[in-house]
C-alpha cells in the first residue's frame, strides 16, 4: 500500500510496509504540477503487464515494482484491485502510477486538487 501527503507543491507517495521490499522502493515524490489526472483503477493487473524492471509479480496476488509497457514505465504497488488507483503524471520518469491506498475517494480527490 502507499500513503501520500501533500508537503508544499510536492506529493509524497510513501511506499508502506513489506511492499517496499517487492517494490523495491520506498518513496516517490512527484511536484503537484505533474500530476496530470487521477482515477479509480479498472485494469486487472494479474496478467502480463509489462517488461518488469526490477520488481515483483504473482499474478493475482501483487504486482509491484517497475514496468516498462508500450507508452512508456510505470510503477506499481497492488495487491488488492478493489483499492487501487491510477496517478497520470506530465514530464516525469514514469507515465504513471498504479498504486493501493487506504481510501480512494480521499487520494483521487486530494491528488486531483492542484
Amino acid at each position: 500500500m502507499v500513503h501520500i501527503t501533500r508537503e508544499s507543491d510536492n506529493f509524497i507517495f510513501e511506499v508502506v510496509g513489506l511492499h517496499k521490499l517487492w517494490a523495491l522502493k520506498s518513496q516517490l515524490t512527484i511536484p503537484a504540477k505533474h500530476i496530470v489526472k487521477a482515477y479509480s483503477n479498472e485494469k486487472n493487473l494479474s496478467d502480463f503487464v509489462g517488461i518488469r524492471m526490477p520488481g515483483t509479480q504473482i499474478p493475482g496476488i501483487i504486482t509491484a515494482g517497475t514496468y516498462l509497457v508500450e507508452d512508456g514505465t510505470i510503477f506499481c504497488d497492488v495487491t488488492k484491485q478493489d483499492r487501487s488507483i491510477v496517478v497520470e503524471l506530465a514530464d516525469e520518469k514514469y507515465k504513471r502510477l498504479v498504486i493501493d491506498v487506504a481510501d480512494k475517494e480521499e487520494a483521487i480527490a486530494m491528488l486531483n486538487t492542484k
